[in-house]
């Protein structure tokens, strides 16, 4: 009787966890391309955190939108057309925010808000009017389902230089991290640093935004970051433990759309949440955690 059972319970835990991985290619293409996305977008969100720039990476998100849309008006949904586009157009909004800050009384996030507004308002008007709903909700909601192989090794050609790019940083983004001026006095590496992040930061929106879309993608960088916050201080564990995150709330968020027949993008998305939500309470760092090992607690 336990054996059969247990032979009963393995077979459940195997058409629910493993068999729509072992039976369609598309779930494999999708897994494969969240582990791309994990290792890299999640520790530029670790950055985008400790900086105080989480809102930049959501405003970053949207000003790719009017690039990635005129390489469709041109190209239609060209894997590469999209690419050049939405990279182009996140660059030049970065620079045209950051040269607007240097320049005029405007503070940074401000001309950074104004730029997102324009692009995003642009990139719509551009899909609506040229294309049709179904190329809008590509666009905004991306079809990670739908990841073919040269999306794919796109996605891991940009994790591959994520990756050697933040180990190339990694001492100047830590320092600007911790005490921007002291860097930008003892070190000519300042500027290089934060418009290198800059870069990195939009090829990487670019990469979510084939996957996830424009609207979902940036939820990536910041939800796992901010969920590993609970759990550790030091950089290091916290990179680590954010790319952890963010594998498991996509794999997740991939079996129960499949299971539920639900949007897989904004599903991923409530995974991260719902990580975020539970580390915020029961994390080292969270509301239960701080409470259990506060003054009051220890005397009770």
């Amino acid at each position: 009787m336990s054996a059969s059972l247990s032979d009963l319970l393995s077979l459940d835990l195997w058409a629910l966890l493993v068999q729509p991985f072992a039976e369609f290619g598309f779930m494999r293409r999708a897994l494969a391309g969240c582990l791309a996305l994990s290792v890299s977008a999640a520790p530029m969100g670790v950055f985008l955190m400790l900086r105080r720039m989480s809102m930049t990476g959501d405003a970053m998100a949207h000003a790719i939108l009017p690039g990635a849309a005129i390489g469709y008006l041109f190209a239609g949904l060209s894997l590469g057309a999209m690419t050049i586009g939405g990279i182009v157009a996140g660059l030049v909004v970065a620079v045209a925010s950051g040269l607007v800050a240097r320049g005029t009384v405007l503070r940074e996030d401000a001309s950074m808000a104004a730029f997102y507004l324009i692009s995003l308002a642009l990139g719509v008007l551009i899909v609506s009017t040229r294309g049709n709903n179904v190329d809008l909700l590509h666009v905004l909601f991306g079809t990670v389902l739908s990841l073919d192989d040269p999306a794919l090794w796109l996605l891991v050609g940009i994790a591959g230089f994520t990756l050697l790019g933040l180990a190339v940083l990694y001492r100047p983004l830590v320092l600007e991290c911790l005490d921007p001026a002291f860097l930008r006095s003892v070190s000519r590496w300042s500027p290089v640093s934060h418009y290198g992040f800059l870069a990195l930061l939009v090829i990487n929106l670019v990469a979510g935004f084939h996957a996830l879309g424009t609207l979902m993608s940036v939820g990536l960088m910041v939800l796992p970051a901010a969920a590993a916050r609970f759990w550790t201080r030091a950089i290091g564990p916290m990179l680590g433990l954010a790319s952890g995150f963010a594998l498991l709330a996509c794999s997740v968020g991939l079996l129960l759309s499949y299971h539920a027949d639900w949007p897989t993008s904004p599903v991923i998305v409530m995974a991260l949440g719902l990580l975020y939500l539970v580390s915020l309470l029961v994390g080292r760092q969270g509301l239960l955690g701080r409470w259990w090992r506060s003054p009051v607690h220890l005397k009770a």
